[in-house]
């Protein structure tokens, strides 16, 4: 395959004659006739624009003679990869053949033959009599399915489409006469094929589905479909690309779809994470709370304990309010957007049914052959229909409930199904009911979907075989150059700080990153500085960075205390001090009791050695708050630097006498032990230092000869001296 991206990294270059030889001789070792023809008459083309050129013939249409080119170059290239990827997989090449060998015909005008029939026919069964309508929707709803399963197949294993197939596929996708599920899986399929190989015409082909049609769910796909199917590498060969993505983000409610959409993608990733907060967290207490015990026969209610009622007569109450915290905690996470069912039902899937790639695709209908026998024929099929209606299952899942229904049932406590179907309660799905009207939201719709999409991605064995939208780098799609400077870098700096706020800070970064200088505002500037400031203890070149966003913030809003506050840790951190204190001292204007200011301040002045004023400070904030031992760390450091030995050994005791002593602390002690000329308790306190401390890049020669020589020195204690220090330690850890 290196042959093919080194081909596409020519040919999106504009080398389009060292792209032609790369792949001629690429052909002359692996003779493909229709490949080999397709690419000679690239080459007479290309040759005969040349010749008109050498001979000095001026051509208007030159420029656009080469882009076609250029794109004729690049789908050969493209559809030769495909087919090499397809061949290199035994998967992948029975996956192509299988639909091809079962039907010949597969053209455009016959397929959408066949989805109008189906819909006709579904409409006709409702004239046949009762005896005879069930075998025949049987059969109906048979042949169906495995015509879409061959189509899905067909579709997903195409080489790039011309113009007119794509145009055939839309008129079927926006046709009221072909039904919304085979719709909706058709758009999966061409989604897959899109994102396996970048193809101008689906890509465009889901842009018009997702502006043109009526149907909710539809929409939604075509929308995921176009977003990850769209490549920011591809601009050049296909400019009017870039014209398709801004003239869609122009529309508000466009953009804040895309914006909800990358928040949801976050949720869809982190399912790994809530999966084992629901296991280790919530259902334990769940099951406590509501007196279950799960056993290898399935979910069992604990006998009431009497003795326990007379003894604990409120236990009840608190069970019950522990109970309904833990489903409280499930619908909060439910509704921001958590996956809460993927630990449940990824054990689900192993079924028959999804080895068939469609299945994991298909919305979910009743009549599916895969499930419509359970469906209508369950012992318990009143508790089946309620649960599908209320719970927020998306399709894949839905499919597994029902296949996996028989075993649920065996294991549910028979007391709850018995009052289920005598219709004396109603089942509720773990995190809670979904309310219908929210079911029918663009927005959930959306989730569900994006759901299906990550469990196959996750799930199917043969996952690796196709190219999965939820790495890191397609899901941030915010962070795309096809993005910026459009519409949606209004919706930028939100999705930064909801990225920031999920600890997701390269990836926040990295959309802060894509916003253009006009629509770079205070709010902009304020949390790009943030970010930068958690990047500057590996890259000190950042906290400068995050000084001039912290500055062109503050000329926004100068009394903003979130600004001043954040400045003055970025001055500190370069070892500005004189410029930290000074943003310290405007921040204590704003708010004069601060005591988080006051102390910094007083860091800044020790720094600066305005000794004296330092410790005015710390001796007022010790006054006022004597069991802030950071205060007590500040004081005694100060008063060693300044020569106060004495006094900064009481605190020094003070601290390291604490329950959990800090072990700078320790360090800090034995400087002020060594100042003071008692050798050997700082020896002992630096040895207490290094079986404390956990820097495993911790190094005392460092420490004294670079880090604080210049505090060594300026209290007169040579490089020798150091020396002999460096021997002690060294002699007594050993």
């Amino acid at each position: 395959m290196e042959i093919f991206i080194e081909a596409e990294k020519l040919i999106v270059g504009r080398n389009l004659f060292k792209a032609m030889t790369l792949l001629e001789n690429h052909l002359l070792m692996n003779p493909r006739q229709g490949d080999y023809d397709a690419l000679r008459a690239l080459k007479n083309d290309y040759r005969l624009m040349t010749d008109y050129w050498r001979a000095g013939y001026e051509d208007p249409q030159r420029e656009q003679l080469y882009s076609q080119l250029q794109r004729r170059l690049y789908e050969l290239n493209a559809n030769m990869a495909i087919a090499q990827r397809i061949r290199s997989s035994r998967y992948l090449t029975a996956m192509r053949q299988r639909p091809r060998q079962l039907r010949q015909d597969w053209s455009l005008t016959t397929i959408r033959h066949l989805l109008e029939s189906h819909v006709q026919d579904v409409a006709m069964l409702s004239l046949e009599p009762e005896h005879t309508r069930q075998p025949k929707e049987e059969r109906l709803y048979s042949d169906h399915q495995l015509l879409m399963a061959d189509l899905f197949d067909y579709i997903w294993t195409s080489r790039l489409w011309k113009d007119t197939q794509a145009d055939a596929f839309e008129e079927m996708l926006l046709s009221p006469t072909i039904d919304a599920v085979d719709q909706q899986l058709m758009v999966s399929a061409i989604t897959i094929a899109a994102v396996n190989a970048f193809d101008f015409q689906k890509f465009h082909l889901l842009t018009n589905v997702y502006r043109k049609t009526t149907d909710a769910s539809l929409r939604q796909r075509a929308l995921v479909g176009w977003v990850f199917s769209a490549d920011a590498k591809k601009r050049a060969l296909y400019p009017e690309m870039s014209r398709i993505v801004a003239t869609l983000c122009a529309e508000e409610t466009v953009a804040d779809e895309l914006k909800e959409l990358q928040m949801q993608l976050f949720f869809c990733m982190n399912a790994e994470d809530d999966r084992q907060t629901i296991q280790n967290d919530i259902m334990p207490e769940l099951m406590k709370a509501g007196r279950l015990r799960i056993t290898r026969q399935g979910i069992i209610e604990q006998e009431e304990d009497t003795l326990e009622d007379i003894l604990h007569p409120d236990a009840d109450e608190q069970n019950m309010e522990r109970m309904e915290q833990s489903m409280r905690r499930m619908v909060d996470m439910q509704r921001q957007g958590s996956d809460i069912y993927f630990a449940g039902f990824s054990q689900m899937k192993r079924f028959s049914f999804f080895t068939d790639t469609s299945n994991w695709f298909v919305p979910f209908y009743p009549q599916h052959p895969g499930i419509s026998h359970t469906w209508k024929q369950s012992q318990h099929q009143r508790f089946l229909h309620l649960i599908m209606k209320m719970g927020a299952f998306c399709d894949s899942d839905k499919y597994s409930f029902v296949l996996a229904f028989d075993q649920v049932l065996s294991r549910m406590p028979q007391s709850v199904l018995k009052l289920v179907e005598q219709g004396e309660a109603t089942p509720m799905p773990i995190g809670g009911e979904i309310d219908p009207e929210e079911q029918r939201q663009p927005a959930f719709m959306r989730r569900l979907y994006l759901q299906n999409l990550y469990r196959f991605f996750r799930l199917y064995p043969q996952r690796n075989e196709f190219v999965s939208i939820f790495s890191e780098q397609p899901s941030i799609f915010f962070a795309s150059p096809l993005f910026s400077s459009t519409n949606l870098e209004s919706r930028m700096p939100d999705v930064a700080s909801f990225l920031s706020k999920h600890r997701q800070y390269d990836a926040a970064m990295r959309v802060l990153r894509n916003i253009s200088a006009q629509h770079q505002d205070a709010a902009y500037h304020l949390l790009l500085a943030t970010l930068l400031m958690r990047q500057s203890a590996q890259d000190p070149e950042a906290a400068r960075q995050a000084i001039a966003s912290y500055e062109k913030a503050l000329d926004a809003h100068p009394d903003n205390t979130r600004v001043l506050m954040g400045l003055a840790r970025a001055l500190f951190t370069v070892q500005d001090y004189k410029r930290a204190l000074h943003t310290y001292e405007q921040l204590l204007l704003l708010v004069p009791d601060s005591r988080t200011a006051e102390l910094n301040a007083a860091v800044c002045l020790t720094h600066l050695e305005r000794y004296e004023e330092a410790l005015k400070l710390l001796y007022k904030l010790n006054y006022l708050d004597a069991a802030n031992d950071n205060v007590v760390r500040v004081m005694a450091w100060t008063l060693t630097v300044s020569g106060k030995y004495e006094q900064a050994r009481r605190y020094y005791d003070h601290l390291t006498s604490l329950p959990v002593a800090q072990a700078t602390d320790r360090l800090n002690q034995g400087y002020c032990l060594w100042l003071s000329g008692n050798i050997e308790g700082a020896v002992a306190a630096f040895k207490l230092f290094s079986a404390q401390q956990q820097d495993a890049q911790f190094s005392f020669e460092q420490e004294f000869m670079q880090q604080e020589h210049a505090l060594l020195s300026n209290h007169h204690i040579s490089d020798t001296e150091i020396r002999l220090m460096l021997d002690s330690i060294e002699e007594t850890n050993t």
